[in-house]
C-alpha cells in the first residue's frame, strides 16, 4: 500500500505564512496534505510533477456574489482554474436566503437570470442545494437586505418591535444552519432604510454563534468617515467582528485611505476584531437600478418602471441624480460628474450592449445620457448590471 495518495513533486511551495518560498514536495493522503519536504516518489499511487511551477494553498474569494452562479455552474471552473477554492457568497445585503414572504419574488427574479430554479425557503434548505455538489468550499452569509425584505418589503422606515424579533429569529435560524455571518449593504434599499441600533440588534444575534458582520458601509464616497465610523460602533455594541467590505475610497473620497484605516487600527487597539478587504483593480459593479436616487427605486423593480414611464418624475429624477444630496454606489459619483464613458454595462437581457459604455449606447441612439440610462431600465424591466472606473489607484495601493 502506498504510502500517499499523491505527491505533488518539485514545486516551488508558497505557504500563506509570509515566509519565503522554498522547493519542495506535498504528500497527500486521504485528501489531506500529509507531509511537506523531500520525497520520494515512489511512495505515491499518483505523483503530479509540478517543476517550474508555484503551489500555494487554494485562495479564498472573500467578497463574491455566486450565490446562484454556483448553482447554474457548480464546477466553477473561472475560479479553479485561478487557484480560488473557497467563496464567500451573500454579501451586500443581499443573499439567496432566506427566501420567504416578499422577498420570495426577490430571489425568484435573480436566480432567473442563471437559469436557477428556487426550490428552497430557507437557509437550511439553500445550504442543502449546494451540498448537492459545487466544486469549491462555500461560506455563505446571511443578508440583512433579504432578511429585512422578507419581514417588511421594501418600506423605508424602522421595523416595529414585532418585526425586529421576526428579523432576529430569521437571522438565529440562518446561523445555526451555517451561516457565517451577517452582511449588509447599506447604500442599498432595503439595507440603506435601516438604522445603526437594528443593524446592532441583529449583529448580537450573530455574536451569540460566533459570527461576523460584513458590511458594504453606508457610504464608500463622501460620507466614508462616518460610514466606516459607524461599522465599527456596530462591532463595538454587539460584541462582533467586523469585515468592511471593497474598502478604497471611491470617487469622491480618493486620499483618505489612510484616515479610515487608521480608525480601524484605533478599534482593533480597543479590542475590535476588523479586517477589510480591496479588489486589486479601479473598477467596481453594482445593480443597473442602482444608479437611481432612493426613492425612485422604492419597491423595486415594477414600480421603478412605472416612474420611469412618466416625463415629470424621469425630470426629477435626473435633477436628483445630477445633486445627489444622498451619496449612493461608487457609480454615482461618476453620473454626478457627468462621466457616462466609465460606466459599462456588465449584465442586460438583450447582450447587444453588454461591453458598451452608457456614453456609447446614447450616442448609437441620438439620446442624452439620463434619457438612455433610463431606457435601458424600462426595456429591462429594471434588470441588468454596470461596472465603473471610480477607484484611485494610489488608495487600492495603501490599503
Amino acid at each position: 500500500m502506498s504510502r500517499y495518495d499523491l505527491i505533488v513533486h518539485g514545486g516551488l511551495v508558497v505557504d500563506g505564512s509570509g515566509r519565503p518560498t522554498f522547493r519542495a514536495d506535498i504528500g497527500i493522503m486521504d485528501g489531506r496534505i500529509a507531509e511537506v519536504g523531500i520525497l520520494n516518489p515512489s511512495d505515491a499511487s499518483e505523483v503530479v510533477d509540478a517543476s517550474g511551477l508555484a503551489v500555494a494553498p487554494g485562495f479564498i474569494d472573500m467578497h463574491s456574489h455566486s450565490d446562484f452562479v454556483l448553482l447554474a455552474n457548480p464546477r466553477a471552473e473561472s475560479k479553479i482554474r485561478q487557484g480560488v477554492t473557497t467563496e464567500v457568497v451573500g454579501n451586500c445585503g443581499g443573499s439567496a436566503a432566506p427566501a420567504r414572504g416578499p422577498a420570495r419574488e426577490a430571489v425568484e427574479r435573480a436566480a432567473r437570470l442563471y437559469g436557477v430554479e428556487v426550490g428552497w425557503d430557507s437557509f437550511d434548505s439553500y445550504l442543502k442545494r449546494l451540498e448537492r455538489g459545487v466544486s469549491v468550499n462555500v461560506a455563505a452569509l446571511v443578508g440583512h437586505g433579504t432578511v429585512r425584505q422578507c419581514v417588511m418589503d421594501m418600506e423605508e422606515r424602522a421595523p416595529t418591535g414585532g418585526e425586529l424579533e421576526e428579523m432576529r429569529g430569521l437571522v438565529a435560524e440562518a446561523m445555526e444552519a451555517g451561516a457565517f455571518g451577517l452582511s449588509s449593504g447599506l447604500v442599498y434599499p432595503p439595507g440603506r432604510y435601516a438604522d445603526t441600533a437594528e443593524l446592532v440588534e441583529l449583529c448580537r444575534v450573530v455574536a451569540r454563534y460566533g459570527g461576523i458582520y460584513a458590511s458594504h458601509i453606508r457610504g464608500e464616497r463622501e460620507t466614508l468617515t462616518e460610514a466606516v465610523r459607524e461599522a465599527l460602533r456596530i462591532g463595538e455594541e454587539a460584541g462582533v467582528p467586523v469585515q468592511v467590505s471593497h474598502h478604497p475610497a471611491k470617487i469622491g473620497a480618493w486620499g483618505r485611505s489612510p484616515e479610515t484605516l487608521a480608525m480601524m487600527d484605533e478599534a482593533a487597539e480597543r479590542g475590535l476584531d476588523v479586517t477589510c478587504d480591496l479588489h486589486p483593480y479601479v473598477a467596481g459593479s453594482t445593480g443597473l437600478s442602482a444608479l437611481l436616487p432612493p426613492w425612485a427605486q422604492e419597491g423595486g423593480p415594477r414600480r421603478i418602471v412605472k416612474r420611469l414611464r412618466s416625463p415629470e418624475t424621469r425630470k426629477q429624477i435626473k435633477i436628483d441624480m445630477v445633486e445627489e444630496k444622498v451619496p449612493g454606489p461608487g457609480p454615482c459619483g461618476l453620473v454626478k460628474r457627468g462621466m457616462w464613458d466609465q460606466i459599462i454595462i456588465s449584465s442586460y437581457p438583450e447582450e447587444g450592449v453588454v461591453g458598451r459604455t452608457i456614453a456609447e449606447i446614447a450616442e448609437a441612439r441620438g439620446a442624452d445620457p439620463f434619457d438612455a440610462y433610463f431606457d435601458l431600465l424600462l426595456e429591462s424591466g429594471a434588470e441588468g448590471g454596470v461596472g465603473g472606473f471610480y477607484y484611485n489607484e494610489e488608495d487600492i495601493r495603501h490599503v
